[in-house]
This record gives C-alpha cells, structure tokens and sequence, in this order.
C-alpha cells in the first residue's frame, strides 16, 4: 500500500535487542495526508539500513510504501503501519484534494433575496415527506 503526505513529526528512535541477542532499530515518523479532510498517519521504519536509506525531515512531502501488521499479546491487538521504501515527492501523481470554495457573499452589486413570508399559525410545524403528514415538532431544543 502507498500513501503521500508531508512528515509533520520525527519520533525518537528506539533500539534495544531482540531475545536472541540482536540488536534491532526503530523510528517512528507521523506524516498528514494533504487532502479535504486531513488525516495523522503514525508509521515505522524497521532496521538500521533501512532508516538510514529512507531519510525523512519534518515538512517533507513523501510517498511512503507499507505494510500493516496486526498481531495479539495477551488477549489484545496490536497494529503497526511498517514502512519499507519512503520515496521524496509525490512519487504517485496524486493531486491534493481541492480545497472547498466558500458560500459567495452578496455583494453591493448583487441585491439579496428578500426573505420568504412566514405564516405565524405554521411557523411551529415540519413537514415530513416520507410520512406525508404534518406533525408538531415538540423538541425541547
């Protein structure tokens, strides 16, 4: 799997060894899609050569390649986004998404819509089309 977005955070790296005496290396990145809709991706870089191969810095734009991993200890899951290439730059050719124009303003050379007539003896009820009766809201909000 792939994603693209911009490194926002640099984890500290972790290394210990493993139960059969080998040292092992871990660095965690948080990376933020550039979409509507932004998502926060928390993802690994498992091994010295590997981290050392794919360098990330905070406000990169990268293409990360992963794999997601869930496994169980001790009656609980766990998952973890493991990387195993970050490329610079959009290597996909995704476009970030459009941002969303906001509502047009009436201007001085555009007149408002004059506001609609309300009839006070209706002006409490709803109209409920997949019912197709009237009924009185009693909300208390």
């Amino acid at each position: 799997m792939d994603i693209v977005g911009k490194i926002i955070q640099v984890l500290p790296l972790q290394e210990g060894v493993s139960k059969t005496g080998n040292p092992w290396k871990s660095q965690s990145y948080v990376l933020e899609t550039q979409e509507q809709y932004p998502r926060k991706v928390c993802f690994e870089i498992f091994g010295e050569d590997r981290i050392k191969n794919n360098p990330c810095n905070v406000d990169d734009i990268v293409t990360v390649s992963f794999d997601i991993e869930s496994r169980e200890y001790n009656g609980r899951w766990y998952t973890s986004i493991r990387a195993w290439r970050v490329q610079q730059g959009n290597v996909l050719g995704q476009q970030p998404a459009a941002p969303v124009a906001a509502p047009a303003t009436n201007s001085p050379a555009t007149p408002a819509a004059p506001a609609p007539m309300v009839n006070p003896e209706t002006a409490n009820t709803a109209t409920f089309d997949s019912v197709g009766q009237d009924e009185t809201e009693d909300l208390p909000f």
